[in-house]
């Protein structure tokens, strides 16, 4: 079984506020990033990935995006079932973020 980490919205704000600049990658639709993204996170669509793979660090953290985290869930599994070491899924997606926003 391949493993991959995790972070809440929480963690990722004050890991920015802070001044960190984490790998991110945001796998949601092109619709779904018009509506705003996390600022710092690469658009990549999920099903871009496979072709994509050069293009993300494999023995760096990358946090992944999506609406829920599912799509994003899904995509820290392919990764780290290929030996990415760092995929990192948000927990909640922009859902949780866009709360947190808000709170």
């Amino acid at each position: 079984m391949s493993h991959y980490g995790t972070i809440t919205v929480e963690e990722l704000k004050a890991r920015l506020n802070a001044g960190e600049t984490p790998h991110m990658i945001d796998v949601r639709e092109e619709e779904e990033v018009a509506q705003g993204m996390i600022d710092g996170a690469r658009h990549l669509p999920l099903g871009q990935v496979p072709q994509q793979l050069d293009a993300i660090p494999k023995h760096e953290e990358v946090i992944l995006i999506c609406r829920s985290g599912a799509r994003s869930d899904r995509a820290c599994q392919y990764l780290a079932s290929l030996g990415y070491e760092g995929a990192t899924n948000l927990l909640g997606g922009m859902l949780a973020w866009n709360e947190l926003d808000q709170a």
